[in-house]
């Protein structure tokens, strides 16, 4: 007798064939079987009028820390995600020496935007080397599987020190030597990769540049070397792709001879570097390297509210008042006091700015409506909605912060949105060489919140746009399971086949949403971060075991580490 049987359901099943109504067999925590009328169970579940899915698989997470206190690493898990991988950009929390971890949590909150308090507060730090961290990830049970990366920052300085923490400092040969030994170990432990920043955009919290940003091709190669030697394990790189960048991770890559995995996003300041980018990734794909890009299924936008890190307003010094407030009074105050709305609404003093310096043009408001809309029309924004009323665009946007009771959210999309639509991103999509992998769950709690990313790449593209063309949903599922299942080789899931492992969604998805992003306060430390449900999730099991049914957690928790090799 098979443990569960989910019985009539529109099974996709992460292949990218035809979608086909199916039983799905579980036993032992893996499918047995899938087709028609399959046999008695413990367990029936009617999947009648809904999707059968695999649990997505998120290669992009900085759950780093979180996963050390939260054993549902939400949002992740409300969106149908059974895996995630962390460790990325290069930032991490092992290996670490006792008593040196204020560094790396200050470029944890530097890069990521997850406040230093939370950190200090929320991780117990119990471990020195990066097996010792995988050891302690193992030993807690959580709703998801997890699986772990080593950060070139983190590795740089617990062997080089402070020398370390400076990124135009150079190893010497007996430290880059000690950096590929201990690397070598933790993938041979069971690291899923190695991963490093290259990008200018990664701070620390103190203003210093990532460690690794402009780590010679010695230390990267050393580094490719170790893991060539474990033969295990992905390369994964966040770079501006300057001039000979590419061809140097390109050759780290093949001396490793190991997969490439390179974030891509569309910038402002260069929007066709993306495609320039891509066209070397599949140069080197056409000569035999296995190498990808990750990317994402919407605008990277930063929320602007009453109560999140940034909003139009974050730099005028009346701000700098109400900051003080607990969020209810300073809603409470700004919707009654006249005269504060004015000395807000007012120009700063000279020389300070008194709007968020990306304007009202490309803001847009998110929250308010029946949908969201993260493709917004550039007519829609707050400038130009402003101008049409003849009212002053400042207080427009404030209006619409304090709507829903203060709750109200501004969307600013700075990358992949250069055209005013998400067109860019449909091409990014459905590319061969790339893979989806820019969610960033966990980070940048204050201001983004783009880990419902799997609901949105289901509704949105498949469903709900109406600015251009849709995308089959056998597509879209195979993306976010199979895709990604193999860009990290981890073989035995994302594919609803027997012998595979039994993460698995039962969706409705006439009824799949994404619903509204909210400020809550849930942190270690009594930190706040934007969270963002889902609602259409009927069931989702993790290695057959139910971990949530009608968008709530059952309480089970069978996720467990995801060791390489």
């Amino acid at each position: 007798m098979h443990d569960l049987v989910i019985r009539g359901g529109t099974v996709i099943d992460g292949s990218g064939e035809p979608a086909r109504t199916a039983d799905v067999a579980v036993a032992d925590g893996r499918i047995v079987a899938v087709g028609g009328k399959l046999g008695p169970a413990r367990r029936d579940v009617d999947a009648d009028g809904l999707l059968v899915t695999p649990g997505f698989v998120d290669i992009h997470t900085h759950y780093d820390g979180q996963a050390t206190w939260d054993p549902y690493l939400t949002p992740s898990s409300w969106h149908g995600v059974s895996t995630v991988v962390f460790g990325n950009c290069g930032v991490g929390f092992a290996p670490v020496r006792p008593g040196t971890t204020d560094y790396l949590i200050n470029l944890m909150e530097g890069v990521e935007d997850i406040p230093g308090t939370v950190l200090a507060e929320g991780v117990p730090f119990t471990w020195e080397s990066f097996p010792q961290y995988m050891d302690a990830l193992a030993a807690m049970p959580r709703a998801v599987d997890v699986g772990a990366q080593v950060p070139h920052a983190a590795l740089r300085f617990y062997v080089m020190g402070e020398r370390g923490a400076d990124h135009a400092q150079t190893p010497s040969e007996a430290e880059m030597q000690r950096m590929a030994d201990l690397l070598e170990e933790s993938l041979c432990a069971g690291a899923l990769g190695f991963t490093t920043s290259r990008t200018a955009k990664h701070r620390a919290r103190d203003g210093r540049l990532t460690p690794s940003l402009s780590a010679r091709e010695p230390e990267l190669f050393a580094l490719a070397r170790a893991m060539h030697r474990a033969g295990r394990g992905v390369l994964e790189v966040n770079s501006d792709f300057g001039p000979g960048e590419f061809e140097a991770l390109r050759a780290a890559a093949e001396i490793a001879r190991r997969p490439l995995s390179c974030l891509l996003v569309q910038v402002r300041n260069e929007p066709d570097l993306w495609r320039r980018t891509l066209d070397q990734i599949r140069a080197a794909r056409a000569d035999g390297l296995e190498a990808n890009a990750q990317v994402g299924c919407r605008p990277i936008g930063v929320l602007m509210g009453l109560d999140t890190t940034v909003n139009p307003f974050a730099a005028h010094p009346v701000w700098a008042e109400l900051r003080k407030l607990p969020a209810a009074e300073r809603c409470r105050l700004l919707a009654s006091d006249a005269a504060l709305r004015q000395r807000l609404l007012a120009p700063a003093s000279e020389g300070t700015p008194s709007i968020f310096a990306a304007e009202l043009t490309n803001a847009y408001p998110l929250t308010g409506g029946a949908a969201l809309d993260y493709e917004p029309d550039p007519s829609r924004s707050v400038a130009a909605q402003a101008a049409a009323r003849g009212i002053d665009a400042r207080a427009l946007a404030l209006d619409l912060m304090l709507a829903d009771g203060g709750d109200g959210l501004l969307l600013h999309p700075f990358e992949n949105y250069c055209g005013g639509n998400l067109d860019v991103v449909r091409e990014m999509l459905t590319d061969d060489a790339t893979v989806l992998g820019v969610a960033d769950g966990g980070a940048h709690v204050g201001v983004i919140c783009d880990a419902s990313a799997p609901t949105y790449l289901l509704t949105h593209w498949a469903r709900d746009r109406t600015r251009g063309p849709r995308l089959p949903l056998e597509f879209l599922v195979r993306k976010h399971t199979r895709d990604t299942a193999m860009a990290y080789g981890m073989a035995d899931r994302g594919l609803l086949a027997p012998g595979l492992k039994a993460d698995i969604n039962v969706i409705d998805f006439e009824r799949l949403r994404v619903c509204a992003p909210h400020v809550v306060y849930d942190l270690p430390a009594g930190g706040k971060r934007l969270m963002q449900k889902a609602e259409g999730y009927r069931h989702v099991f993790v290695s057959g075991v139910e971990t949530l049914r009608d968008d709530r957690h059952t309480g089970a928790l069978p996720g467990r580490l995801v060791r390489s090799g």
